[in-house]
């Protein structure tokens, strides 16, 4: 019995820490991206394990400040972003 005790803690505690090492380390690309929707500008900087996902999450990152709503949100988020700015990865 405690050796299934044991082996279950030291499972868990390798799954925990796989998990944390694909989170820290999925990163690649940080993108910023600037958009402008309906008069206001927002800037945000995301991470993205490819420079697509990046600036897609920056975009709808500065999106969630300037629109209310659905409809809002899909409309800023097809808009074409006034700047963005990666850092490739190391």
């Amino acid at each position: 019995m405690f050796k299934v005790v044991i082996a279950s803690v030291v499972l868990g505690a390798a799954m925990i820490g796989l998990i944390v090492l694909l989170i820290l380390g999925s990163s690649a690309y940080t993108c910023e991206v600037c958009v402008t929707f309906r008069g206001r500008s927002k800037c945000r900087s995301a991470d993205g394990t490819t420079r697509d996902e990046a600036v897609r999450t920056a975009t709808d990152n500065a999106c969630a400040f300037l629109a209310s709503g659905m409809t809002a949100s899909v409309q800023c988020g097809r808009t074409p972003p006034d700047s963005v700015r990666c850092e490739p990865p190391d």
